[in-house]
């Protein structure tokens, strides 16, 4: 044998060659879960946003209509003026408005508009707006005893009270 002496530093080792396949697959797949990861985080977020996009088209939509529907109020007061005007004759233009009211009406209650007009229920701050007091029994309880005005809710918000007098 040799005498020869063997200089660790000159030595390489040998790699194993099943590790030097399974180092640059499993940095490929780490690669792979971390961009499949960064894919569905910025599905989530596009889709998240959509959906905040069109909600907020849609309620931009909504706030539109019911702005329209308040500045239609007036009108449907002057046809509610006009109906107690002609409410003692039987004329074709009592008819005819009358007509015309119910047909307003009935469109802007087909899209969300709900009249706020009824008699003899309990007080609500949210829905009426007290003009007037009278003193009757009704067992404390305050209750609606004339609508001076109608009032209105598009979609379930008011957008306009009631003006009443209250009992009570």
């Amino acid at each position: 044998m040799s005498d020869e002496i063997i200089d660790n530093d000159d030595v390489v080792e040998s790699e194993d060659p099943t590790t030097s396949d399974l180092d640059p697959r499993s940095e490929a797949e780490r690669q792979r879960d971390e961009y499949l990861d960064s894919l569905q985080r910025l599905q989530a977020d596009f889709e998240n946003y959509r959906k905040r996009v069109a909600r907020s088209s849609e309620d931009a939509a909504v706030r539109a209509a019911g702005d329209l529907v308040a500045k239609l109020l007036p009108v449907l007061d002057a046809f509610d003026l006009a109906r107690a005007h002609f409410s003692t004759t039987e004329s074709d233009e009592a008819r005819a408005l009358d007509q015309a009211r119910a047909l307003l009406l009935d469109v802007l209650a087909k899209e969300g508009l709900e009249r706020i007009d009824e008699v003899a229920i309990p007080f609500d701050p949210q829905l009426h707006d007290a003009v007037a007091h009278v003193g009757g029994d009704t067992d404390g309880e305050q209750v609606v005893d004339d609508v001076l005005r109608a009032g209105y809710r598009w979609k379930g918000a008011v957008l306009r009270p009631a003006m009443v007098r209250v009992m009570g």
